[in-house]
């Protein structure tokens, strides 16, 4: 009798050892999958914040690449406090191939006045308030004081055009002339002169 009741022990004794074993084991691998998911996560952070870094360089080099007529644009706004974000979205320029200006000339030719009604639907499509200054330039045919005057009828007429045939505000764009003082190409050739009629616009944000 006694035998019979010491093997039922062992049996009883035996089962719940195993049962505990399965229970630890299956604590254990919880436990691991956890840890994995949490491995997963840190990873992703991790992958997220270079990421972030990497970009942020990419913003840098940027704006250390910004042309000089896009860097003044945005010191001059800095400076009259019309930026909240001090921030260059974008610039283009249009050049003799675009938005022609013939020599002595500031009037838009229906070509000039397409490459603008595209310009002007990349403003409109910038989500965060904009601010646009016009920059005319010329080449150094004539005298430094004739070139600065036409440079400035040629942004005008950039700025009216905006204004009245896609309806930005006045208030948010700007004129300056550059008359002949910043060329895109040298002024001794005829191709040269003509990449420096041009007009250039600075979107900032």
């Amino acid at each position: 009798m006694k035998t019979k009741y010491a093997a039922r022990f062992l049996a009883a004794t035996a089962m719940a050892t195993l049962g505990a074993c399965a229970t630890t084991k299956s604590v254990d691998q919880r436990i691991a999958d956890v840890q994995a998911q949490q491995n997963k996560k840190i990873e992703s952070a991790e992958s997220q914040v270079e990421e972030l870094q990497q970009k942020q360089k990419q913003t840098d080099v940027r704006l250390d690449e910004l042309s000089q007529e896009a860097k003044d644009a945005l010191k001059r706004a800095q400076e009259a406090g019309v930026l909240a974000k001090g921030k260059v979205v974008f610039q283009q320029t249009f050049t003799e191939d675009r938005v022609k200006f013939g020599l002595n000339k500031y009037d838009l030719s229906k070509d000039s006045q397409a490459a603008l009604d595209e310009f002007a639907g990349k403003v409109k499509g910038v989500n965060e308030q904009y601010f646009v200054e016009v920059q005319g330039h010329t080449d150094d045919t004539g005298s430094s004081r004739y070139n600065d005057e036409l440079g400035q009828r040629r942004a005008d007429a950039v700025r009216r055009y905006l204004s009245r045939q896609h309806q930005l505000p006045l208030n948010r764009m700007s004129t300056i002339s550059y008359g002949d003082t910043l060329p895109a190409a040298p002024n001794t050739t005829r191709a040269g002169r003509q990449q420096n009629r041009r007009v250039v616009l600075v979107v900032l944000e």
